[in-house]
């Protein structure tokens, strides 16, 4: 597919024009930062392997009814997608304590939290996408009380269907990040889900070891970012299964290809 006008470019994604009105085209980046972009990197092959995972779970939640704005994967590092008006805030599920929840509140990483919690988030890279309730959003208009609902309800849904599909493949989902959209026909518009869902915006951890299987490997210089991504996707089936990929013991692996 020829290479169309470059809308915007974030951290991690650039999107292009799509080939018909109303679509636009997501490119999977390598690059990595964490700490709004304080601490940048590059993790090879990051984007091919968030393209897969993002679109495998994408089509999962539409089969349960979910809306979202995944229309198909066009290649390796691009899909398809809806154009939408992005709502401004960052909607975090949380199930187990860690990261901020943990730093803010002193609750030791790790600790099952008594229910899901959602956290919403202002999104400004230059604010540090300061945490937000629901006063605030009412108060500037960021979204109406019906979208606030739409959101909160997709939220646990996704949660819910999430959190079964990866304890079924030995994963712990800790917490992860949604971004939602407006999807507009004619003056009426509706909230679907945008973005992606991939080891770039959820914590995942090893059911039997807690070993990281995300960015918190970059985030804390951990190393062995592509073998973490590359587990993840073995395990929901989108790699070639054979015993020698199996991954639980990251820096075990790494030696073992060192000397190899």
């Amino acid at each position: 597919m020829a290479r169309r006008r470059q809308i915007y470019e974030g951290k991690a994604k650039i999107l292009y024009e799509g080939p018909e009105p109303g679509t636009i085209i997501q490119y999977f980046k390598d690059d990595a930062t964490a700490f709004n972009a304080q601490k940048k990197g590059t993790i090879s092959g990051k984007g091919v392997l968030n393209n897969r995972i993002s679109e495998h779970i994408f089509t999962l939640l539409g089969q349960i009814g979910v809306p979202t704005h995944f229309i198909r994967r066009l290649n390796m590092r691009e899909q398809l997608v809806r154009q939408v008006e992005i709502v401004p805030i960052e909607v975090v599920v949380r199930n187990v304590a860690a990261g901020s929840l943990s730093k803010k509140l002193g609750i030791e990483e790790g600790t099952q939290l008594p229910r899901t919690l959602i956290e919403y988030c202002y999104k400004d890279d230059a604010l540090g996408d300061p945490l937000i309730s629901e006063e605030h959003i009412a108060c500037f208009g960021w979204a109406t009380q019906e979208e606030m609902h739409d959101i909160a309800d997709m939220a646990i849904r996704i949660n819910d269907f999430m959190c079964g599909l990866f304890a079924g493949i030995g994963i712990r989902l800790i917490d992860f990040k949604l971004e939602f959209g407006r999807l507009y026909d004619g003056d009426y518009s509706r909230i679907i889900l945008a973005d992606e869902i991939s080891p770039d915006g959820c914590r995942l951890w090893d059911a039997a070891t807690n070993e990281k299987l995300d960015k918190d490997r970059f985030r804390r210089d951990l190393g062995g970012e592509v073998e973490a991504y590359q587990e993840v996707a073995r395990r929901l089936g989108l790699l070639p299964e054979g015993l020698d990929t199996t991954v639980l013991d990251l820096d075990t692996h790494r030696k073992k290809r060192e000397k190899e």
